[in-house]
């Protein structure tokens, strides 16, 4: 999908245009989150389910346990425009961003970039270092390259347990390209981003692959031989050059818009980077066995005007289309599928029938086929996005139809979807309205002076039927501390969900947070240095926050 340009499709092509950048950065002030900051630390996975790098077995991805895993996330884009960055930031903290995407259900993101990003002079912008409740992306300030930010959001979502797919979206940060260089940014420099990236990022096993290019497209073609234009031959070349620095990373291949005899490019035509029937006949051949995965893109008619949009059996021909342009390749068990991008704004019956469809033929569990929504950003003109307008309200008619579909890493479970009516095929969710959350504000209270620890709990973002937030535990003794246990209760039933830097049990209000091995210490007149943060539940009225903790049987102060 192109961000902030036009988009066009085969036969026809229809141009729509995005929503202008500037409206959002109109956000009115009240609507805007703030966070309190984290402390940088370490992934430390408290299951082994997604663990490590990701391998192929015939159509399905295993992970470094050889343990079945699924790809259900979103794009999160704006590195491949000309703010440099991922869009939103100037509304709300990036730590923020990724624990609601994670508290969700989504496992992975998707995030475009441009060769572009990574010229001296691409300065990243339009983000916002105070929210309306106080500082947000504190640790981003004084950041000068695109890389260095989106080096924070990929170790902090890694801690959270996300993994990530980084897209080569476009060329330059402008305009999108048919083939995957231009003049300006020729093959070679393609190549030489990519096996920087794979450089950069070797041993981060929250970065598991490469989108090679975002939608190729004619004159693109696949298998016709001509080296200046043939996607599968550049696709095995880069394959190669990022194997060849890191055997385990996946390599994702997109299709072409056009495929018939030879490789022309002429005959069966689809979406861009949709079209897969040549792999039956012209297969990308790596040097690495078990790291390829080939992807499509789909879209409805709201999108584009495309033939079997308008075929009397509609929706039901649908799954046959899908069969013969990408969906036979997991079916025949040739290798893995990944749907890169799909998205839709809801807004038309026939949008509704083609997305009830689409996610049940991408199916459930390990064995179904892979997929990131387009988009979790709200300015797609095309598709709008998980998130509403506001950038924090979640549109909960859309995430009904993919909640069914997600698939939980680290041994979790799929979070209870947000207020809505799960779909069934052929019919639409009808979501109860949901207004923009405020920031809770917290009960007041008293500070006690037992004992030599205090505790500050914080609050980092709510929305319908959600939150996430923090403790800041500080030895104020003489001693070091050199385990520790947590104990507190919540006032107004909420639950945690998922936890990081420690261990959590809850017997219905009460909770108790132990120290993973990472981070058992506190030095004297020290804050632990990796707090523990989480996602949760709350009622939608009421979210105070615990009056009172006491660590390791001491009562502490609460500040």
């Amino acid at each position: 999908m192109m961000s902030l340009q036009g988009r066009l499709f085969s036969s026809p092509r229809q141009t729509r245009l995005l929503i202008p950048l500037l409206g959002l950065l109109l956000i009115v002030p009240s609507l805007l989150l703030s966070l309190t900051v984290f402390h940088p630390h370490q992934a430390h996975a408290q299951s082994s389910l997604g663990a490590g790098y990701w391998h192929t077995s015939g159509s399905q991805i295993l992970d470094s346990n050889n343990q079945p895993v699924r790809i259900t996330g979103v794009n999160w884009f704006g590195f491949e425009t000309s703010n440099y960055v991922a869009h939103g930031l100037w509304s709300r903290d990036y730590k923020d961003m990724l624990n609601q995407i994670a508290s969700l259900g989504y496992n992975t993101i998707r995030l475009p970039f441009s060769d572009q990003l990574f010229d001296a002079g691409s300065t990243p912008n339009s983000i916002s270092f105070y929210g309306s409740n106080g500082p947000i992306n504190t640790d981003l300030q004084g950041l000068t390259t695109g890389l260095q930010i989106m080096d924070k959001i990929i170790n902090y979502g890694g801690s959270i347990g996300l993994k990530f797919i980084l897209d080569h979206h476009r060329p330059d940060s402008g305009s999108q390209s048919a083939l995957w260089y231009t003049s300006a940014y020729p093959q070679s420099r393609w190549l030489s981003d990519w096996e920087m990236l794979a450089n950069h990022y070797a041993g981060n096993t929250a970065v598991i692959g490469a989108d090679l290019d975002n939608e190729p497209h004619t004159p693109a073609c696949w298998g016709c031989g001509d080296p200046t234009v043939d996607w599968r031959l550049a696709a095995e070349t880069a394959g190669n050059a990022i194997l060849a620095i890191n055997p385990h990373w996946l390599i994702f291949v997109e299709g072409t818009d056009c495929w018939g005899p030879g490789g022309a490019t002429t005959g069966d035509c689809y979406w861009w980077g949709g079209n897969l029937e040549g792999v039956a006949q012209y297969p990308v051949q790596l040097n690495v066995l078990h790291q390829l995965v080939y992807s499509a893109h789909d879209y409805p008619l709201d999108v584009a005007i495309q033939p079997w949009f308008s075929d009397p059996t509609y929706p039901n021909n649908l799954p046959g289309i899908w069969d013969k342009f990408w969906g036979y390749i997991a079916k025949q068990n040739i290798a893995p599928v990944w749907l890169g991008e799909f998205g839709t704004t809801l807004a038309t019956t026939s949008d509704q029938q083609w997305f009830s469809t689409i996610t049940n033929y991408l199916g459930k569990g390990a064995s179904g086929i892979n997929w990131t929504y387009w988009s979790w950003n709200p300015d797609s003109g095309d598709t709008g996005g998980i998130l509403e307008d506001d950038w924090i309200t979640v549109n909960t008619a859309k995430q009904a139809y993919l909640t069914p579909i997600e698939f939980a890493l680290g041994g979790g479970s799929t979070p209870t979807p947000t207020p809505g009516t799960t779909p069934t095929s052929g019919t639409t969710p009808t979501p109860s309205p949901t207004s923009p959350p405020s920031t809770p504000t917290p009960t007041p209270t008293s500070t006690s002076s037992g004992g030599s620890c205090s505790v500050h709990y914080a609050i980092s973002s709510q929305w319908s039927g959600g939150f996430g937030a923090s403790f800041t535990i500080t030895n104020t003794g003489t001693t070091a501390i050199n385990s520790w246990s947590l104990q507190f209760s919540f006032a107004n039933g909420q639950t945690i969900t998922q936890l990081w830097n420690g261990n959590y049990t809850q017997s219905g209000s009460n909770v108790t947070v132990t120290n993973a091995s990472f981070n058992a210490s506190i030095p004297a007149g020290q804050a632990l240095s990796s707090e523990p943060g989480f996602n949760g539940t709350w009622n939608n009225s009421t979210n105070a926050a615990p009056t009172a903790f006491t660590l390791n049987g001491v009562s502490c102060s609460v500040v």
